[in-house]
């Protein structure tokens, strides 16, 4: 499901499951977790390229995943913990020291979004597109991503991103700051290598001290506003309305 390379200083982290449009059970978002943990300590690493499958990015989270919505039985901690994987996932890619790029071919849909809003940077195939659709399956965008999302479109595309649940091409991907670069078709993971192994060139310490800079700045205020937004997806998702919307969306 992971594929790891390393180059000298940089590592490529592939996740591929080759099934169910490469969306994000709880398995993968685990290995996706440790796998970020793992590389936190790598003091011989500078930056780290995340790709999904040739075919796209992620589908988002699984909605037929029974780990992750048959979890009615369970007790509300063990709810409240389930549904806090994605965000942690995210947070872990956050955190890490290194200079993060995320490689998208294809399509990008929901929490995969969230997971590459969480690197730093953004290279994109120029025939991709990227789909927010968790308000029309019945959930709030959560995983932490709504203040990532207003710091780099602002507050009304933000709004028009979540709400009205249309596909964004590269191109408007790139003109409203959700890619950083764009990438002929398949090249998106050379390109981003490449800028990676730029990058790597620099002082490692260097490096990640500057990113630390930038991010807590950035990011200084982005918990307050989201501490609960796991409670509002299982309030929400576990609503009659969404499951309805979840089995029609699917």
């Amino acid at each position: 499901m992971i594929k790891i390379e390393e180059f000298d200083r940089l590592a490529v982290v592939t996740y591929d499951r080759g099934e169910r449009r490469n969306a994000l059970s709880l398995q993968a978002m685990n290995e996706l977790i440790d796998v970020a943990h793992r590389y936190a300590s790598r003091v011989d690493i500078t930056a780290v390229v995340l790709a999904g499958s040739a075919q796209g990015f992620s589908a988002g989270v699984d909605l037929k995943d029974p780990q992750r919505w048959a979890i009615e039985e369970k007790s509300l901690d063990e709810r409240r913990y389930l549904a806090s994987t994605g965000a942690r996932m995210c947070k872990a890619w956050e955190g890490l020291p290194q200079l993060t790029i995320a490689a998208i071919e294809g399509f990008n849909v929901g929490g995969g979004i969230a997971l590459t809003l969480a690197c730093d940077w953004r290279v994109m195939a120029d025939n991709a597109f990227l789909f927010v659709p968790e308000v029309q399956i019945g959930i709030p965008l959560v995983w932490h991503t709504v203040p990532r999302l207003v710091n780099m479109v602002g507050a009304s595309r933000a709004k028009q991103i979540m709400l009205l649940g249309e596909r964004m091409p590269a191109a408007t991907a790139l003109e409203w700051g959700l890619a950083d670069w764009l990438a002929p078709a398949g090249t998106a993971v050379e390109r981003a290598t490449a800028l990676a192994g730029q990058v790597a060139k620099s002082p490692s310490h260097v490096v990640k001290m500057s990113k630390e800079s930038v991010n807590a700045h950035a990011h200084a205020l982005n918990f307050v506003s989201t501490y609960m937004d796991v409670d509002q997806a299982l309030v929400c998702g576990q609503s009659a309305e969404a499951r309805q919307a979840r089995e029609k969306f699917m």
